[in-house]
């Protein structure tokens, strides 16, 4: 997929470029940011060169994963990182996101996930979102909550995060949460008998 920018009123998501390796190798030195995500740890500027330069841009050559900076529009800093990723079966696909340690609490991440699963839905003919974090990654959850995201549950060893086996929260995200239609036909459990 041809590499594309995202707007809101506050926001750009648009797609790392090499000279974004400044301002991620600085984010990333965050503790949470390490702990929580699957970044390296510790985070070199060889980390920060690999993604913005091959990383991310193969993402969105090979049609995986289509990772985006998310830029607030007044000044042009890198608030944070969120990536869009391809699942098994068809119109699944899962988000990840991280938060620059200055720019929390300002509600930026939760517009870009709304973004970036309005995207999803239209754009590439997603029919669901997932997110999934480590169990106790709250402010994690708390974006997704606030985004809309249903949580239904969690994982044992979910996820691999540094080596090690994790479990995870999970939640979704449907076009009709977001008032948008979807791809394919959706029967809840709950309307069955009613079909």
């Amino acid at each position: 997929m041809e590499p594309i920018t995202l707007t809101t009123d506050r926001l750009l998501l648009r797609p790392f470029v090499p000279g974004d390796a400044d301002a991620l190798h600085t984010a990333c030195q965050d503790p949470d940011i390490q702990r929580w995500t699957v970044v390296p740890s510790p985070y070199g500027r060889a980390d920060a060169e690999l993604f913005a330069r091959q990383l991310s841009p193969g993402g969105w050559q090979d049609d995986s994963m289509y990772n985006f900076a998310v830029v607030v529009r007044d000044g042009g800093a890198l608030a944070g990182a969120l990536g869009i990723n391809r699942r098994t079966g068809p119109g699944t696909y899962e988000v990840g996101f991280w938060t620059a340690r200055e720019h929390r609490g300002l509600g930026y991440t939760t517009e870009a996930v709304l973004c970036a699963a309005r995207w999803t839905f239209t754009a590439l003919g997603g029919d669901r979102l997932e997110w999934r974090a480590e169990t106790g990654n709250l402010p994690s959850r708390a974006v997704a909550l606030r985004a809309g995201f249903h949580m239904e549950g969690g994982q044992r060893s979910g996820l691999i995060n540094k080596g090690v086996r994790r479990d995870t929260w999970v939640g979704a995200l449907l076009p009709s949460d977001l008032g948008l239609p979807g791809t394919d036909a959706y029967l809840p459990a709950d309307a069955v008998g009613r079909a």
